[in-house]
Parts: C-alpha cells; structure tokens; sequence
C-alpha cells in the first residue's frame, strides 16, 4: 500500500506490556530496560534507543513488511478507502460528536477486527523487543519523536519524526487506537500509549522541528510541563483533544516555522 508510510497511521500500536500507572517522570511504573545491544551508528545524534525503536518499527511496517501485514493492510484498505488517512480521522470526529458515540464507531471498524489485530502484534513486538515493560523509557522515545531530536543517519528522512506542518497523522495515529481499543485489541497498551502520542503531538507544535536537519531539544522545563499535562490524561478526555486540529487545545507552536521535509 503506498498510502501507508513511516510517518503516518501505522506507528500507533506500541506500548508493548506497559501499565498506565507511573508513566509521568520519576513515577513508580517506571522500569529499567533490558532490550537489545545497540552497536554504534557514526553520525547519529539523540538517544541511542530511541533511535533503534523508530528504526525497527520503520522497518517492520514499511520497508521490510511480513506477508501478513501486508494482507492486513491491504484489507484496512479496502474497507476504509484509499483514502483513509484524512477520511478516517473525519469519520471518527463526526461519530464522535454524535450522540450514538462509541457504538456507532465500534460498529464501523468492526469488520476490520482481524486485520487490526495483525497491525497490533506486529507493531507491539517492536516496542517490546525495544523496551520491555519501560513505561518511561517509551514515552521519552514519544517525547524525542515529538521534538525531531532523533537524528539517524540510517535513513535518507534523517529525522525520526512526523510529517508535515503542522503534522495531522498525530490525529490518525489516536483514530486507530481507539479502533484497538473499542473493539479490545490489547486495550490496556493502546490506552497507556494514547497519551504518549499526544504528548508527541504537543511537543512537535511547541518546537515544530527541521524534518532534514538535528535540532536543538526544547527546554527541559517545556517538557516536564508537556509531560504533566499530557501523560496522565485518561482516555476520554483524550477523546475531546483530539477534536482539536491541527493543534492541541491551549498548546500554540513557535512562531518561526520550520521548513516541511519530504517524507519517503
């Protein structure tokens, strides 16, 4: 499927074991990692796992995809239209303004259960080889992604990050959760990586980084806040948020903005 790529819907389902308690800074959820050895890469900037779970989750969905997945995919496809990535997100946001909410929109990913839940274990095998059960470790990888600090030479998109200014696959990416969720594909991982990914969200807009280019971190004080206010929110209120595009309530980028890059 060529619409599916590195940086949009299918980066969602990551969480990998983690539990919801403890994900803020310093919290007792927070578990040390026993992942992989992680040989040096010369030229790569940010935190050297981090790097490695992007990496790995991009190859495992889109440049060295299972037979499987790819069957998934395609069937995804084919039920919610070529073009799903702007569509989906607008179905959802309808449904969800309805009174008929989540039923109604239960019922209008239920025929893709099956292909859903191949998507879940391939991308969650990847988050669990990375970070076990590191809650911590995991939404710091959000909180990197999110500012564009990853910076690995292994790609021609030098940059792990989202694409596009603003950015709307954050939106999609939480549509496909609350489809994992509601039809209780790994539920419990999805709902502790919901708010990971809209701690990614806020922190793209508040830095808007170069999508080419290493950029500076912001400030550590920006992100303990973006962090108190994102990473404990439940579900539900996640649900409203994420009504809000492009840009999370109360959270307004820089006003310099930086060049969009060119995804592959």
């Amino acid at each position: 499927m060529s619409t599916i790529g590195r940086r949009h819907v299918m980066r969602a389902a990551l969480a990998g074991g983690a539990v919801a308690a403890g994900v803020a800074r310093g919290g007792a959820g927070a578990v040390a990692a026993a992942g992989p050895a992680l040989p040096d890469v010369p030229g790569m900037l940010g935190d050297r796992r981090a790097n490695e779970f992007w990496y790995r989750f991009d190859e495992a969905t889109f440049y060295r995809i299972a037979p499987e997945l790819r069957t998934a995919y395609e069937a995804i496809a084919r039920h919610l239209g070529d073009d799903y990535e702007a569509s989906f997100y607008e179905t959802w946001r309808t449904l969800r303004g309805s009174a008929g909410y989540p039923e109604n929109f239960t019922a209008h990913v239920a025929p893709i259960r099956a292909p859903l839940a191949v998507l879940s274990r391939a991308q969650l095998d990847v988050a669990h080889r990375c970070y076990r059960h590191d809650t911590r470790g995991l939404a710091d990888a959000f909180g990197y992604f999110g500012q564009g600090v990853l910076y690995d030479p292994r790609r021609k998109s030098r940059i792990h990050t989202m694409g596009g200014d603003p950015p709307g696959g954050y939106h999609t990416w939480y549509v496909f959760m609350r489809a994992m969720m509601l039809l209780d594909i790994d539920r419990l991982r999805w709902s502790v990586l919901a708010p990971m990914n809209a701690f990614a969200w806020a922190a793209q807009t508040v830095a808007r980084p170069h999508q080419q280019e290493a950029n500076p971190p912001l400030p550590a004080s920006t992100v303990r806040r973006l962090e108190r206010r994102w990473l404990p929110r439940p579900v539900r209120r996640l649900d409203h948020d994420f009504r809000s595009f492009p840009y999370p309530p109360g959270t307004a980028p820089r006003p310099e903005a930086a060049p969009e890059g060119t995804a592959p």
